[in-house]
Formats: C-alpha cells, structure tokens, sequence
C-alpha cells in the first residue's frame, strides 16, 4: 500500500509541475515577464538547457542520464522501503517528483521550461520541479544532520554512563 500510495502522490506532483509548466509556456512565451507576490519575483519563460543556475549547459544527454540514475536509485530506496522514516520518504518523494518533471522536459524537448524568478536578490530563474528537488534535499540533508548529532550524543552518553 505504501508504495502505491507513493507512486499516486509522485504522479500528482509531476502533474502539478507538467501542468504549470504548460500554462506558462502558453502564456507567457514571447510575452512580458509578470510581476507576482507584490514584486518580489515574477513569471519569465526561459528555455535552460543546464542544471542549476544554467550550469552544464548544452549537457541535456549527461544531464538527462544523471538524473535517470538518481531517479532509478531513489525509486529503489523508496519503493523497496529501505527508508529510515516517513519523513525521509516524503524527501524522497519530493526529489522523485521534480526529478521526473525536469527530466521529461529534458527528453521532450531539449531544455527545461523555468519561470520563476526572484526580484529581491540575483538568483536563477526556476520552476516547480526545482522547488520540489531543492526541498526535498534540503530538508533530507537537516534530517541527517540531525540524525548524526544525536547518534553522537548517545554515543557520548553511553560512553559517559559505562566510565561511571
């Protein structure tokens, strides 16, 4: 059940990037950039062919093969629930999502479709894939953190408790 239950909200993600992904292309291609959220970023199509702020640009192949081996890894620690917590599945799941939509748009096209850009500070144009992988590890990469530091005060405690 689990994995099904994964797979359902995986695919709605992805929807929910495929589909913002579209609007935007339809209507703001060629078009003036739309300032949102009281002017602190606004929607401008850009075609990235590179990962992060453009980097491996004209890569799309490497880019597109890296990203089929993250996602065929994460799907097997996900699927084969060889997590360590619900959490650390929704990291992956999140990862998973953005992935697959960064990744359709790379073998579809060529490029990934961005649109959203901050106004209050210089940053890459992004999407909704981004923001999902970008979540995703971040709060998977806190969540280790913070695994390791408690490990290390129990280790430190036990080792305290047996010295007494």
């Amino acid at each position: 059940m689990f994995q099904i239950v994964s797979l359902v909200i995986i695919a709605a993600l992805t929807a929910l990037d495929r589909v913002s992904k579209i609007a935007v292309t339809a209507s703001l291609k060629g078009a003036e950039p739309k300032e949102f959220l009281f002017g602190a970023f606004q929607l401008r199509y850009a075609e990235n062919t590179g990962a992060a702020f453009s980097s491996f640009s004209q890569n799309t192949l490497i880019l597109t093969v890296f990203t089929l081996l993250v996602l065929a890894l994460c799907l097997f620690v996900l699927l084969g629930r060889r997590t360590k917590s619900l959490f650390i599945s929704a990291c992956l799941i999140l990862i998973i999502s953005g992935g697959i939509g960064n990744v359709i748009d790379r073998i579809a096209q060529g490029y990934v479709v961005d649109f959203i850009e901050p106004l209050f500070m210089n940053f890459a144009v992004f999407n909704v894939a981004d923001i999902f992988i970008t979540v995703g590890a971040a709060l998977l990469i806190i969540y280790e953190i913070r695994e390791l530091v408690l490990e290390n005060k129990r280790k430190k405690d036990n080792s305290e408790k047996t010295d007494d």
